[in-house]
Parts: structure tokens; sequence; C-alpha cells
């Protein structure tokens, strides 16, 4: 049962705190600017300002589904970030371009980051597969060692990695976006501090995964150095 309580609680507090950031982006929404800049023209300015030119600043289809593609060096705005003149829009459009900051700059975690997303791609399709059909040979056979259930835990693994390495390019990109809105007086006080807020809770969501997704490694890791005949599943 212990496995089944990890998810259960890292699923609830992940529900929580999506909850309370969708409720921010929705009052922060209605926050309209001094400066009457969309995200669009917010993310189109910081690029300039640091001297990029060459990424292009586009909108797509969704919600929340804003990110930055260093494949072909754009900027995705879901709709209502790239047209609304708000402070959820000018923390969100900020945030992206300080991904395209850290491309242009060869911020080192982004690139290892970028390197192991073919890795990760291939470890995702096969993780649950591996470690739900080791576990249920481990306990099968009265904790006789696994090597699926190896093989799963080191495909998991690699999922670890990937979300503590995305924290402080997050956090990294997140600052390096307040750092310009404060510099360049894009926004108020008011403003800022809500641009601010916006940004904390989204950090918080990516939080939450990483201490999940690691609270179930060690789990996993537990059953090979504990007593394999206790019931852990």
């Amino acid at each position: 049962m212990t496995y089944y309580l990890i998810v259960g609680i890292t699923f609830l507090i992940s529900l929580i705190v999506n909850t309370i950031l969708k409720n921010k982006f929705r009052v922060y929404s209605k926050l309209y600017l001094d400066s009457h800049m969309s995200g669009k023209e917010i993310a189109e300015k910081m690029l300039t300002d640091h001297g990029i030119w060459d990424v292009k600043v586009l909108s797509v289809e969704g919600e929340l589904t804003d990110h930055y593609n260093p494949m072909n060096k754009t900027i995705n705005l879901s709709e209502k970030v790239y047209n609304d003149k708000t402070a959820a829009a000018v923390a969100v459009s900020a945030h992206e371009c300080g991904h395209a900051l850290q491309h242009r700059l060869g911020y080192n975690l982004l690139k290892l980051r970028n390197h192991l997303i073919p890795i990760l791609n291939f470890s995702s399709r096969f993780v649950n597969i591996a470690i739900m059909s080791g576990l249920t040979v481990f306990y099968s056979s009265g904790g006789k060692d696994s090597l699926i259930l190896k093989l799963g835990i080191g495909l998991f693994f690699l999922v670890v990695v990937f979300s503590l390495i995305t924290l402080p390019i997050e956090f990294d990109a997140s600052n390096r976006a307040l750092t310009w809105l404060r510099n360049k007086n894009v926004v108020n006080h008011q403003e800022y501090h809500k641009a601010k807020e916006s940004l904390n809770w989204a950090a918080m969501t990516y939080v939450v995964s990483a201490l999940g997704s690691l609270a179930q490694l060690i789990y996993f890791l537990s059953i090979f150095t504990g007593d394999k005949k206790d019931e852990h599943f």
C-alpha cells in the first residue's frame, strides 16, 4: 500500500497546487497592465532588449500550453496569453523568453536537459510497464530479484533526474523574466508582484512533480534494501 499512498498524496498535492495556480491566473487575467502591452508585445520587447532577433513569437491553442521550442527557436504562447494585456500574460510570456535567453547564453542545465529528452521519451514509454510487471514478479516469487523491476527502476531514475534538472531551469527562467520586468519598468509595482506570485505558483507545480517522483524512486529502492518479505505494494 505504500506505493499507492505516495502516488495518492502526490496527486492530491498536485491537484491543489494546480487549482490554486489556475485560480491565480484567472484573477490576474483581469488585472490589465497600465502599459497596455499584450503578451506577444512583452515577449518581443524582452527578446529585442536582449539582442535576440532569430526567435519568433507564435500563438498556439490551449490553456497553459505556453513553451519555448529550442529546435525551431519559437516562443509559443497560448491564445489568451498571446493576446491579453494582463499581469498573467506578462508573467508567462516573460518566463518563456527567459528560456530563450538561456538558450542564447548556452545555459548548461538547459543543454543537458535537451540532450536527455530523447532518452526520456524512450523511458516514458516503458517505465510503467516494466515497474508494474517487475513488482508482480518480485512479490509473486517471494522477493526474488527481478531483472524487469531493476530495469524499470533504472528507467524511472532517468525520469527523476529529468524532473530534478528541470527545477533550476524553471526558477532561473523566472528570475531572468522578473529581473527584466523590474529593470525595464515594463510593469508597475503591483503588476510586478502579481507576475512574481504567478511564476512562484507555476514553479510549485514542478517542485511537487519532482518531489513526488523522488519519493516513488526512494520507495522502489527500499524494496531491495529493506526486508523483502514485507508487504509494500
